[in-house]
């Protein structure tokens, strides 16, 4: 029974976020000639109207990962902190959190058992050492091998090196208490938020950011549906054996969320390249004022008697 709630909470999130990504206004999945018509027509727009070229150059910057890219991220690495804030805060003050922790918590003691204390433990491990080394390892040769770039490598490392040197950080000030469901806690250190599931949202999210470069729309919208699906399966799978309780893996999954907007802000220009047809547009934009004067002596020249 746990394994099955974890496999619809986690199914459930992934096609939620699949969902989403689908609906992501891009035209990198398009067609070379759709792109570059789409291109040139947007280049025209900005030769007429001077506004858009504004906006162009001030939010749809190619050399990053495109405006409304890099706010989502921005947007999402506030909330994620918001959220660990909040619940840091609430599970020190507020009794329902508290029941409510406890009561998840021994809902998974009582109804598991041996098989899905097994599969549980598989779906832990993806965000075990082991895993995490193996899959930047080998997400790393993949995308080196498609498009190569000396950015990936370190991206990655960023990403789930800072989320553990943070995360370890956060435990170690808040240092709250374990739950006593399974005895395997007595051996581990504090448990808010959830290292796991921190790793989980980071790592996964990352190597769907490196491995969607150049695929279509609906790729990079699978990959990112399984990048979350991924995350709060490990998650569901702390809470259900006994090792975290539930707020522990919220914040986890908020901050793991968090730190991998930060990286990806910070390191998106580097290597992602995102909507063609905008960069064309720019480039038209930044010619502006010569095309646009040119623009007025033929109009000037064809309203001379």
């Amino acid at each position: 029974m746990p394994f099955l709630i974890l496999i619809i909470s986690s199914g459930a999130f992934g096609a939620a976020v699949f969902f989403a990504a689908s609906r992501y206004p891009t035209a990198t999945g398009a067609p070379p000639p759709a792109s570059a018509a789409a291109g040139r027509q947007l280049s025209r727009e900005t030769v007429r109207h001077p506004a858009l070229a504004r906006l162009l150059r001030g939010r749809l910057d190619p050399g990053t990962a495109t405006g409304l890219a890099l706010t989502l991220a921005l947007a999402l690495a506030i909330i994620g902190g918001l959220m660990l804030g909040a619940l840091a805060y609430l599970i020190r003050s507020n009794a329902r959190l508290v029941e409510l922790d406890a009561s998840v918590g021994q809902w998974g003691a009582d109804n598991g058992s041996d098989r899905s204390t097994q599969l549980l433990q598989l779906v832990t491990d993806l965000a075990s050492t082991p895993v995490t080394i193996a899959v930047i390892a080998i997400v790393a040769i993949v995308a080196m091998a498609r498009l190569p770039n000396r950015w990936i490598l370190p991206f990655l490392i960023t990403v789930v090196l800072g989320e553990v040197i943070l995360v370890n950080t956060i435990k170690q000030l808040l240092d709250r208490v374990r739950p006593t469901f399974n005895p395997i806690t007595e051996t581990l250190g504090p448990s808010f938020p959830s290292g796991h599931s921190a790793t989980a949202a980071a790592l996964y999210a990352g190597a769907a950011l490196v491995l969607a470069r150049g695929r279509s729309p609906r790729t990079r919208a699978l990959l990112a549906g399984g990048a979350a699906a991924i995350a709060v399966g490990v998650a569901c799978s702390r809470v259900m054996l006994g090792v975290h309780w539930l707020s522990d893996v919220i914040a986890g999954l908020a901050f793991g969320w968090a730190w991998f907007s930060v990286c990806a802000i910070a390191f998106g220009g580097r290597f992602l390249r995102f909507g063609a047809p905008v960069e064309k547009a720019e480039r038209v934009a930044e010619r502006l004022p010569e095309a646009a004067s040119e623009r007025s002596v033929r109009e000037g020249s064809t309203e001379t008697p």
